[in-house]
């Protein structure tokens, strides 16, 4: 009986899930949709040219891998990719994966170019106007390496990476990034124009924010300089236009816009725009400035998990010479759960407070600080503390529980450690393990019912735990 495409890419997906993180198979898998099978040939189509390089990037050894065991060593796949209107690519990319990693050229079919307009010659000339002389108004300590990548923000991070890597010549272009406030919108694209301007000396960039784009355009009407305006655009390579929500409602600077950008597109030169929320949200913008906001990708940042907050905060700290206890730092990290900007203002506020009243940073001070920046401060303690109060309760040192010494006692007093840890703060499992020497998640789940067993048939035990829990509400009520 013969397969379906839909039965082999099924099976497919099977194999692929359990290689990959859930993320990932989300992102990168699920959008996929199988459009036929003929002898030993699966097409499937993929929502953009970006989308297609990235897993030929990323993945396409597991892809490889996975449709020879699914269809055997002369297996085929194409590549549908959906171009602006929603329709699919007449010729798609054929991609022989037997021979993909041999010494010859690889089986690629590509598709030519979209063409979108005549090219369009600049009819201006300023006298004295040289590339040169124009300022990208970037701010010089926005780079890659202070931008913490974590889930929320790894898909615009990588983008904004080959960006800056290749200006203009990836499938990317325009690059959106949307998210909320203080999320690093603004940070990484101006990381992508400082890195650009480090790796191509040659490349004008220009960084503005949307509304000194609309005064600029407004005043070059009151001085009759629009065609001196026009032409100062139409000199940049990299344009980072910050916040273009607000270019909402004024006609005429998106139809002026609109030129600039259908110009600087078809020169191959690179536009990078930030947005508060999706192309598909802004409200009143041109359709055809949203269409062309949709030929490049729209990447988001996310507001950042407990790890990648903690991470942040290591990270300016680190920048700023600063040691601060690690309990203070992963309470700042919890309870500031709103955006990067103000994480890093609670970790100032602190410092400050500190200095001024020439206090010691404990976590006392750090709760008074807080309140500030939250309405309710959430009743956890560190995962430091629980293993002082149990190692103290139990007359063992702290760093035994780091080690793998299988002293009863030790061995007891970890897996308490990691049960009140589970029970009294929001960590997942791995940071927990990561508190005791590195152990995976799996060795806390395995902790967690040994000391919940135990509490089940030896009385004694339960008093000691209920006892512990006790010490550590007090602390925190």
């Amino acid at each position: 009986m013969s397969k379906s495409h839909d039965n082999v890419w099924t099976n497919c997906l099977k194999i692929i899930k359990d290689n990959v993180s859930q993320q990932s198979f989300r992102t990168w898998f699920e959008p996929i949709k199988p459009v036929a099978l003929h002898e030993n040939i699966l097409t499937i189509q993929v929502p953009s040219q970006f989308f297609y390089e990235w897993l030929e990037e990323h993945y396409v050894s597991l892809l490889r891998k996975t449709i020879k065991r699914e269809m055997g060593k002369e297996a085929k796949l194409e590549y549908q990719i959906i171009v602006e209107g929603g329709s699919a690519t007449g010729r798609p990319y054929t991609v022989n994966y037997p021979n993909y990693n041999s010494g010859d050229s690889q089986n690629l079919e590509l598709d030519p170019p979209m063409v979108v307009g005549n090219s369009i010659k600049n009819p201006f000339v300023i006298p004295g106007l040289k590339k040169i002389n124009i300022d990208s108004q970037l701010n010089p300590n926005a780079n890659f390496e202070s931008f913490v990548e974590g889930d929320c923000n790894r898909l615009a991070r990588s983008a904004g990476y080959a960006v800056a890597d290749k200006p203009g010549t990836t499938a990317f272009n325009p690059l959106v990034i949307y998210g909320g406030v203080g999320l690093g919108k603004t940070h990484l694209a101006q990381a992508i124009g400082n890195m650009v301007k480090q790796k191509y000396k040659n490349k004008t960039v220009l960084y503005v924010s949307s509304e000194k784009f609309t005064n600029q355009f407004i005043d070059s009407l009151k001085n009759n300089s629009v065609n001196d305006f026009i032409h100062f655009y139409q000199l940049i390579d990299v344009l980072i236009i910050d916040d273009i929500q607000f270019f909402a409602n004024k006609q005429k600077t998106q139809d002026m816009f609109f030129h600039i950008f259908n110009h600087l597109h078809q020169e191959k030169k690179q536009l990078i725009l930030t947005s508060d929320r999706a192309p598909r949200d802004l409200e009143g913008v041109e359709e055809r400035l949203l269409s062309r906001f949709k030929w490049g990708l729209a990447a988001d940042l996310t507001v950042p998990d407990f790890e990648t907050r903690l991470a942040i905060l290591e990270k300016k700290m680190y920048a700023d010479g600063i040691e601060l206890p690690r309990e203070v730092v992963e309470f700042v990290a919890y309870n500031i759960n709103s955006n990067v900007r103000e994480l890093e203002g609670a970790l100032i506020s602190l410092l400050a407070q500190a200095s001024l009243n020439k206090k010691e940073i404990d976590l006392d001070l750090a709760k008074k600080i807080i309140k500030n920046f939250v309405k309710s401060i959430s009743r956890e303690v560190s995962i430091d503390f629980i293993q002082k109060t149990v190692c103290e309760y139990f007359d063992v040192p702290v760093e035994k529980l780091r080690e793998k010494t299988r002293k009863r006692q030790v061995v007891q007093a970890r897996q308490l450690s990691m049960f009140l840890a589970k029970h009294f703060t929001k960590n997942s499992l791995k940071v927990i393990g990561k508190h005791f020497g590195g152990r995976d998640h799996s060795t806390v789940i395995h902790s967690c019912q040994a000391v919940q067993n135990l509490m089940d048939t030896d009385g004694k035990f339960k008093d000691s735990v209920s006892d512990i829990q006790k010490k550590i509400q007090m602390s925190i009520s």
